[in-house]
Formats: structure tokens, C-alpha cells, sequence
């Protein structure tokens, strides 16, 4: 019974996070969908864009931990705008 119910805790918690591979890919995900929504224009826009790309790149070279400091600053940037 305990091995059950263990087994049930482990593949619901995995259906849970089996939208989204990682935190990264994550951040990326929730940046693309609040620049769609957001009201910035011109200089703070395009920064939000650079650092989304440079984000996406240091994803791709394998150095997750700046690319994901990176992403939640950018879209930390684009919370505060919505405000």
C-alpha cells in the first residue's frame, strides 16, 4: 500500500511540471507571452527584446543559471510596467 500511494505521489507530482522542461525554457515562455501583452515601447522594449535573445543564448551554450537570472530580470521589467 505504501509503495502505491508513493508511486501515485511521483507521477502526480511529475504531470505537474510536465508542461515545461525547465526553469529556463520557463522564463523564456512567461517573457515571450508579457511582451505580447505589454505597453512598453521604444528604448525599454527593445532592451526587454535584447535580453530575452541573450537570454535564449546563454540557454543554448549551456550556462542556464545566468540565462535564467537574466529572463527574470526581464521579465521582473515587464511586471513593473504592467503595474
Amino acid at each position: 500500500m505504501k509503495s502505491l500511494l508513493a508511486t501515485l505521489l511521483l507521477c502526480s507530482a511529475s504531470l505537474a511540471f510536465a508542461h515545461c522542461p525547465n526553469a529556463t525554457v520557463c522564463e523564456m515562455k512567461a517573457v515571450d507571452s508579457m511582451m505580447t501583452d505589454t505597453k512598453l515601447q521604444g528604448d525599454q522594449l527593445e532592451k526587454i527584446k535584447t535580453m530575452r535573445a541573450e537570454g535564449q543564448k546563454l540557454y543554448d551554450e549551456g550556462r542556464e543559471s545566468e540565462a535564467l537570472k537574466l529572463l527574470k530580470e526581464a521579465r521582473k521589467m515587464l511586471k513593473d510596467a504592467a503595474s
